[in-house]
């Protein structure tokens, strides 16, 4: 009771100085897609399912659109990750293994960042653990049955509908049962079936989603992994996956994980807790692993296999730990590094206010700049439609910066119903969900009383785009040497009329040039 009294203590704890500093940084790039995806519910997205937006939309409907709002949910998840963590690790050893399980994960940066971002990362490891949790307490009970299995493809549906690599719980199951004797004749009970049943009907919104729109998820996937320009053989790409795992797991926590599982394999053969853990991990990793030989994965991608990894790590440890103190001094060392790194990771401002000076991009410079940036866009437009008696739209080169400017706007300014209040540059390809929502090149129905221009394009509908003659703002950043040929045709004058900065401790953190894009023309079709 001490210890699981120490736990709740802990997180309790941890989670409190979560929630105190979520609106102490601006929103990342990827927080600010989502919160636009919440502001247009649907049963799918171009990359993702629906569960991030739907859990954003809740949290900002109690908090409003900030970034407290934004981010509520993220600390309450990191704090039930580890919860589930210590009472399957309770339930599997005992309570002192559990508890240093739920330290290292909170010591790991990755984890520190997806308990204080609110991106799909949080929302796919809860429902993971869960999942985990449930089809544990599923073997404990067989051979009768257990309602743990409706409870198990519930949570496996709601993991895959935040991330898709949640569906890889279930070839953990299916290994699990064919690999330990006894729980083979669970192939043969309606247990099984009913998770996969279960499962389906959460596969529907978004399939039937896919299936309306040429599959644009599959596309997407393809390409981020790669296999879209063929498949190689590239040894570099696996190493720098495996670089960049012991930078974001922190070094010495990673290297002793990547110990224990191996040291481990051949015992977990044997030993059905173990084989459990092994392979509620192992298909996860190696898929990506197995990826990152033609094209690197980034190190989230896998994020799921490490709570049942980290539960190996202790078991592993554990007898070397008690045994030696060089092992204890180690395992401290490891802890305190993770520890610090994730605190620089959040803030690396820290070390420029004691005059130690960086030079390189850092991930904390992800959440500093937007709202500075954007209010000065937003200050630059009021004052040129001010001067020209002309109301401007905004464009962005790319769907990070359209994200932040439209989170950042004080005047949303919508063109019409559904509209983003910073649009992408036009194109015919699908690149992200901008292209799925109203767009300045469409066409469409002429509303009702509006004059035939002379010169108006028509589509073989009889579309009309109501952008035609209209002039925008357009912002891109400063490293750019050139912009969009999309834009240069579109609009019938193209020029720099001003350009951004945000410093902080002196240094340029975000240089936006801002273009004027006068007379909307559509491009020929």
């Amino acid at each position: 009771m001490k210890i699981e009294r120490a736990v709740w203590l802990f997180i309790l704890t941890i989670t409190g100085i979560r929630l105190a500093l979520l609106a102490t940084t601006d929103l990342q790039f990827d927080e600010a897609h989502y919160w636009m995806w919440s502001e247009r519910l649907a049963p799918a997205y171009f990359s993702k399912g629906p569960g991030v937006a739907f859990a954003i939309r809740a949290s900002t409907m109690i908090f409003g659109a900030n970034e407290f709002g934004v981010r509520f949910f993220s600390p309450l998840l990191g704090a039930g990750t580890s919860l589930l963590l210590f009472y399957l690790g309770r339930r599997m050893f005992n309570a002192s293994a559990a508890l240093w399980a739920v330290i290292g994960l909170n010591a790991t940066p990755i984890f520190n960042l997806g308990a204080f971002l609110m991106t799909i990362d949080p929302l796919s490891l809860f429902f993971w653990v869960a999942a985990m949790f449930s089809f544990w307490c599923v073997v404990e009970k067989s051979p009768e049955f257990s309602w743990h299995w409706l409870l198990t493809g519930v949570l496996i549906g709601l993991g895959f509908l935040c991330k898709y690599t949640n569906v890889f719980a279930l070839l953990s199951i299916i290994v699990i049962l064919a690999l330990i004797p006894k729980l083979r004749v669970e192939f043969r009970r309606p247990g099984f079936y009913l998770v996969l049943l279960i499962f389906a009907a959460f596969c529907v919104p978004p399939v039937r989603w896919n299936q309306e729109r040429a599959w644009a998820t599959v596309a997407h996937l393809k390409s981020r992994g790669g296999v879209n320009q063929g498949i190689g053989f590239h040894p570099l790409e696996f190493l720098s996956f495996i670089g960049e795992h012991f930078i974001v797991y922190s070094p010495l926590l990673f290297l002793g994980l990547a110990i224990a599982v191996i040291g481990l394999w051949k015992r977990s053969q044997q030993q059905p807790r173990r084989l459990f853990l092994m392979w509620f991990g192992l298909p996860v990793f190696a898929f990506y692993a197995l990826l990152s030989f033609n094209k690197a994965a980034a190190p989230n991608w896998d994020a799921l296999a490490f709570p049942s990894f980290a539960l190996l790590a202790v078991a592993f440890w554990r007898p070397h730990l008690e045994a030696k103190q060089i092992w204890r001094s180690l395992a401290g060392c490891g802890l305190g590094l993770g520890l610090i790194m994730s605190v620089l990771a959040l803030d690396s401002d820290i070390l420029r206010s004691i005059g130690i000076e960086i030079k390189r991009r850092d991930p904390s410079d992800g959440m500093r700049g937007w709202k500075s940036a954007t209010l000065a866009l937003e200050n630059f437009r009021i004052g040129f439609e001010r001067e020209t008696q002309e109301k401007f739209f905004l464009i962005a080169d790319e769907r990070d910066r359209a994200s932040e400017i439209a989170f950042y706007l004080h005047d949303k300014r919508s063109e019409g119903p559904g509209h983003p209040p910073c649009y992408i540059v036009e194109s015919q390809d699908v690149v992200n969900q901008f292209s799925f929502w109203p767009r300045y090149d469409e066409f469409v129905e002429r509303p009702p009383g509006k004059p035939n221009p002379e010169d108006q394009s028509y589509t073989e509908e009889g579309g009309v785009n109501l952008f035609t003659g209209r002039s925008a703002l357009y912002i891109q950043d400063a490293g750019r040497k050139r912009i969009p040929h999309n834009l240069q045709a579109g609009f019938s004058w193209v020029d720099r009329v001003a350009r951004i900065e945000v410093r902080r401790f002196g240094r340029v953190i975000r240089t936006w040039d801002v273009y004027l894009c006068l007379h909307y023309r559509t491009l020929p079709l």
